[in-house]
């Protein structure tokens, strides 16, 4: 089993910024990737940003391309998503999420991310 906690959610204004963690722990080793996605009222669930654990390489979704950095730190097993430049449509629940190859995803319980306008 892998473990996922996130932090670091909270609420801000408009073009503030604000960077969310995401600690593994547990069989980490199965992982081939982390990443984060959002889900807002009413909304489905919608990707948002992931890292190859092996290669490094990164994913966004267009939304949040420029604005978002998502990194890692292999000694701490943690992910973090640096958000700049929020704007209020980034209002959602943040979620961790660990990747294995042909197996299901791990997620984590989330981390509410409100942008007052």
């Amino acid at each position: 089993q892998v473990q996922l906690v996130e932090s670091g959610g909270g609420l801000v204004q408009t073009g503030a910024s604000l960077r969310l963690s995401c600690a593994a722990s547990g069989r980490t080793f199965v992982l081939s990737g982390m990443g984060w996605f959002r889900q807002a009222p009413g909304k489905e669930r919608e990707f948002v940003a992931e890292l190859n654990l092996s290669g490094g390489y990164t994913t966004y979704a267009n939304s949040v391309k420029g604005r978002f950095t998502i990194s890692r730190d292999n000694a701490k097993n943690t992910v973090y998503l640096q958000m700049n430049s929020l704007k209020p449509e980034d209002t959602a629940v943040y979620y961790c999420v660990g990747r294995r190859r042909l197996q299901p995803d791990y997620w984590g319980q989330g981390t509410q991310v409100t942008v007052s306008s």
